[in-house]
């Protein structure tokens, strides 16, 4: 997926430009880029970040860097942000974006005798596709909605004109942005979490659609927000930081009302609760009290270098990154009846090294409970996993063992409690070798976030959401 960062202020905002875009590198880690305005015009930086952090890539450029505004990114796609010069004028853009018609947007711009610059292993870069489409309007508002009616999936972006910021949520508000505040400056993210360190305050949620211009001295609206939003609910489940806000919604609060709720449903006897780390462990909090059982640090993430397992492609380098983040605590789980809370499960890569990892470390009986419902359809608006194939799912592959075809009676597998949900689910079990295993109701985690169900994503739990 991936983050970005900007800001606007009355004096030089790098370092909190720079800090600021490093709040976001929890939401991928595969590049990383800078821009700024300064008197002498843009200045940019994109490193590839597989392989370090963002902060190593940029401390040593900072002393380019200069200007009252600038913009950010930590990318899981391609390079950014991209600088252009158009008859709009010029300007630098990031994006959070999948774009599903890619190809064929790249087919319509070339045969109107547009050419890609940023072209590498026969990819097209999607940001600078994105920027032509905007160039195509006769102003930056025209050329926003000129991208909104032709992408198939979603995008989110900054653009750092002359001007100032232009904010642009995607038009089903997807994904969040949060402007905040502080005397002399403005910053914009989608995580509210990169606010406090940096004197930030949260002062206005950008709705779905909304098209706002930033400046040192506030904002202005150009395009109202529409009456449509679809909030993708893996932000609360798994991607979110847990201090962030999304629509006023707190990521750890919603994780521990959560938990909360599971637990109200269940009778398991153990001894004590223990979250998966990161995300887990919120669900795991509200769970613990919820039983009337004590949580306890079972397994716990090594936190120096390994990133999150998400973002490896490859099969093999995700196995390992899943295995050797996480530690387990054998004086903690020796011969005791633990229930672990993880965020999902999407391949069962993590899952199957951990429960295999804790029963050899000396657990009596390993119960996972989920936090968000089974992982029956693939993401088609935000990329939350690199799966390329809804058979990768492994909700997908029990489905497939069950019923001869992975296709096959998808709505019931999906509602909660049938007998093909039940029979999808305890082959999950047989398959992990787990003591019990319990997902979380779909209603359980609506009533969580606290949004109405019709505002919220969840087409990856029962493929709701095809809008374009």
């Amino acid at each position: 997926m991936g983050g970005f960062f900007g800001t606007i202020s009355k004096t030089d905002c790098t370092m909190d430009l720079y800090y600021g875009t490093d709040y976001n590198s929890h939401l991928g880690t595969s590049r990383g880029g800078l821009a700024m305005l300064s008197d002498n015009g843009f200045v940019r930086s994109i490193h590839n970040l597989e392989n370090s952090y963002f902060r190593s890539k940029f401390e040593s450029e900072l002393k380019h860097f200069s200007g009252n505004s600038g913009i950010g990114v930590i990318s899981d796609t391609d390079s950014q942000p991209i600088i252009v010069n158009s008859h709009l004028g010029r300007f630098a853009i990031v994006t959070v974006a999948k774009v599903n018609n890619l190809k064929e947007l790249e087919a319509e711009l070339l045969e109107k005798n547009r050419h890609f610059s940023e072209f590498s292993s026969g990819i097209t870069n999607q940001t600078e596709l994105l920027a032509m489409l905007i160039t195509e309007g006769k102003d930056f508002v025209d050329g926003i909605n000129n991208l909104y009616n032709k992408v198939k999936g979603s995008c989110t972006m900054l653009l750092l004109t002359e001007k100032g910021i232009i904010i642009a949520r995607d038009k089903f508000g997807r994904l969040p942005i949060v402007i905040g505040k502080k005397e002399g400056a403005y910053a914009v993210s989608g995580e509210t979490s990169s606010f406090p360190n940096l004197d930030f305050e949260p002062d206005y949620y950008v709705g779905p659609g909304e098209i706002l211009l930033l400046t040192a001295e506030g904002y202005q609206q150009l395009q109202a927000p529409g009456k449509r939003m679809q909030i993708c609910s893996f932000m609360w489940v798994y991607y979110g930081y847990p201090p962030s806000m999304y629509e006023g919604v707190n990521v750890d609060a919603f994780r521990y009302e959560n938990g909360l709720l599971m637990a109200s449903t269940d009778d398991v006897k153990a001894d004590f609760v223990a979250g998966i780390p990161d995300s887990g462990i919120g669900c795991a909090l509200g769970y613990a009290e919820g039983l009337n059982l004590p949580y306890r640090r079972a397994i716990v993430k090594y936190t120096p270098t390994w990133p999150r397992s998400f973002t490896p492609s490859d099969q093999k380098m995700r196995q390992l990154v899943a295995k050797m983040k996480l530690i387990p605590n054998r004086s903690v789980l020796q011969g005791k009846k633990v229930v672990f809370c993880d965020d999902s499960i999407v391949r069962g890569t993590q899952l199957r090294d951990n429960v295999n990892i804790l029963y050899g470390y000396g657990a009596k009986e390993v119960h996972m409970r989920i936090s968000c419902p089974p992982l029956v359809f693939a993401c088609p608006f935000i990329n939350f996993s690199a799966s390329k194939s809804e058979m990768e799912l492994i909700t997908r592959r029990a489905i497939k063992e069950l019923e001869g075809d992975s296709n096959v009676n998808t709505k019931e597998y999906i509602t909660h409690g049938s007998p093909c949900y039940c029979k999808m689910v305890e082959r999950l079990r047989e398959k992990f070798g787990l003591s019990s295993l319990k997902f979380n109701s779909l209603e359980n985690m609506i009533k969580a976030v606290g949004l109405p169900k019709e505002s919220v994503c969840t087409h990856c739990f029962d493929g709701s959401s095809y809008l374009e």
